[in-house]
């Protein structure tokens, strides 16, 4: 079977948390292996996964990861990194306070729209 894999992965059990929509619903689930570049995750049941990104925290690690859904089968599921090199994966926090301010601009206007601009 062809690895196209850009690093090896380590073997490990790791229990992590998947935030799978973008209202923060979360999941547990076990990281099987692990490397710079992605992991391989497995939740107790299928799972409805968010198709551009997913945040995923490892506590045994003290990391979270933004993460993309790169295979899916069943109940496990393939998650590549989002990174600024290919050896430094990036934390969410960055992302989600990001996402934050958008979402914080956009109820601000709809308060102003529903308040008619007083």
């Amino acid at each position: 079977m062809l690895d196209r894999r850009e690093s090896a992965r380590d073997k490990v059990m790791y229990g992590g948390v998947a935030e799978i929509d973008e209202h923060g619903a979360t999941r547990e689930c076990i990281v099987r292996n692990i490397s710079d570049n992605g992991a391989t995750i497995e939740f107790s049941n299928v799972v409805k996964l968010p198709p551009e990104q997913m945040s995923l925290r490892i506590a045994r690690k003290g990391r979270s990861f933004l993460a993309r859904v790169v295979w899916w089968r069943d109940n496990f599921v393939g998650v590549a990194f989002r990174a600024e090199s290919p050896s430094e994966p990036v934390s969410d926090l960055e992302e989600r306070l990001r996402m934050s301010e958008i979402k914080k601009r956009q109820l601000q206007r709809r308060i102003k729209e529903l308040l008619g601009d007083r």
